[in-house]
């Protein structure tokens, strides 16, 4: 059984909230603004945080980011912002998922027991992968290269990786969504695209990545 934080101001899908995952066999502790959420989470341990963008007093990106400084515990954010800057700037600063109301509760449920399923075999089985001069620590979601540390967030790392893992297949969005995001994605397949472009930045000399014009993104087998 899990304990999830939920931070939502609006009493009415707080309570939603609540009720459904409770329902679900979680723990439940809430909070309704952003400084009552960090007080919170400075109080206990959790295994997820629920957190609304659109906050009082400290809004979620910022939450967001004070609990990234200590901690790597999943969050999946909840926003009535739909466009794709507002997901990408939450995606940044390493939230695990992004969901935009109005949400359906079965699909929601599905992303925590995703997400929680995939922060379990992180716990469970630390190990490493590595690619020519690139070195991933699966555990720590770490990625290492002759030049040193590599610093991506986790959808970046999770591309990477499953690319290494199917190098020479060409791997096309749809195929990255269904692998990822573990469920049927409703928003723009292109940000896969935007995950890709920010990947090969941060890779530099290292970026093996080879765009199939058309079709999707390739990492080359290993002469």
């Amino acid at each position: 059984m899990s304990k999830i934080l939920i931070v939502e101001d609006d009493p009415s899908i707080q309570a939603l909230l609540h009720d459904f995952i409770k329902e679900a066999g979680h723990n439940i502790v809430l909070a309704a603004d952003g400084v009552e959420a960090l007080a919170k989470y400075s109080e206990q341990p959790f295994d997820l945080v629920l957190l609304d963008i659109m906050l009082p007093k400290i809004d979620g990106y910022g939450v967001c980011e004070v609990i990234r400084q200590k901690s790597d515990v999943p969050i999946i954010m909840l926003t009535a912002l739909d466009s794709e800057q507002s997901q990408i700037k939450g995606l940044d600063l390493q939230a695990d998922d992004y969901v935009t109301k109005p949400f359906s509760m079965p699909v929601l449920l599905r992303k925590i027991a995703a997400v929680l399923r995939r922060t379990a075999r992180q716990n469970e089985a630390p190990q490493t992968l590595s690619y020519k001069t690139l070195t991933l620590d699966l555990g720590a979601y770490r990625v290492y290269s002759e030049q040193g540390d590599i610093d991506l967030t986790p959808r970046e790392f999770e591309i990477l990786r499953e690319l290494i893992l199917h190098k020479g297949r060409i791997l096309t969005r749809q195929n990255l969504l269904q692998m990822l995001w573990k469920y049927e994605f409703l928003g723009d397949e292109r940000i896969v695209d935007t995950h890709i472009k920010n990947l090969r930045k941060k890779l530099g000399e290292a970026d093996y990545i080879e765009t199939i014009r058309g079709v999707g993104y390739r990492i080359d087998k290993e002469n």
